[in-house]
């Protein structure tokens, strides 16, 4: 896996990459402002980037105004933004475009490298990676009622670790319950969120975008 880095911070950019390198990830560029990102993508091609929200020159919503731009030119790429913050505005339009290889992680609640590996993996393979505090601050943004009345209060909890991008095991393992329960949740879910199957197998992430859109 090929990543690129954004994060203004010296420090913070020099070790993560070294903590990346270490677990087998080529870290392509490391840049410290939004210009340089962009221009790092096209010139590499990344399976992923990591973007912090706040760079120069204005240190207030240049990355993520930037990861957009990003998915706009180079759809193919996963973003995890990973910051201190949780900007809204942005971060639904991000999330709403296409929730397909997107994560939004927050510094201060990661603790475990090798899951923070892990999602950007994930983020990188077109999966998903959300942090629940950002998820609970996108529904406080625009709260209003949907197709997810229709579900059940296990529904919603077992699509909200959807959203986080928890595996099948994982999900029955937080509640313990077998793997079956769980798909037995999920089918449900789909079919009352009207997503019959597709050649592409995107259905967890189309759920995943209703449950933000919902929000």
């Amino acid at each position: 896996m090929r990543v690129v880095i954004a994060e203004d911070s010296a420090i913070l950019r020099d070790g993560l990459a070294q903590l990346l390198t270490l677990r087998g990830v080529e870290v392509a560029a490391a840049v410290d402002d939004a210009e340089q990102l962009l221009a790092a993508v096209g010139t590499h091609r990344p399976d992923a980037a990591v973007v912090d929200i706040r760079l120069p020159p204005g240190h207030s919503d240049e990355g993520l105004r930037a990861a957009a731009e990003l998915r706009a030119r180079h759809p193919g790429t996963g973003v995890l933004i990973f910051s201190q913050y949780v900007e809204t505005r942005y971060a639904e339009q991000l999330l709403g475009d296409g929730a397909a290889g997107v994560g939004y992680l927050l510094k201060e609640r990661v603790t475990d490298i090798g899951e923070f590996t892990d999602a950007l993996r994930r983020v990188a393979a077109g999966g998903t990676a959300l942090d629940p505090e950002v998820v609970s601050q996108l529904f406080g943004a625009r709260r209003r009622a949907g197709a997810l009345d229709a579900l059940t209060p296990r529904e919603r909890e077992v699509l909200g670790l959807m959203a986080e991008g928890r595996s099948n095991q994982a999900i029955a393992a937080g509640f313990v319950v077998s793997e079956r329960a769980v798909e037995k949740h999920i089918a449900n879910i789909f079919g009352k969120l009207g997503l019959p199957p597709t050649e592409t197998g995107h259905r967890r992430v189309l759920a995943v975008l209703r449950y933000l859109e919902s929000g």
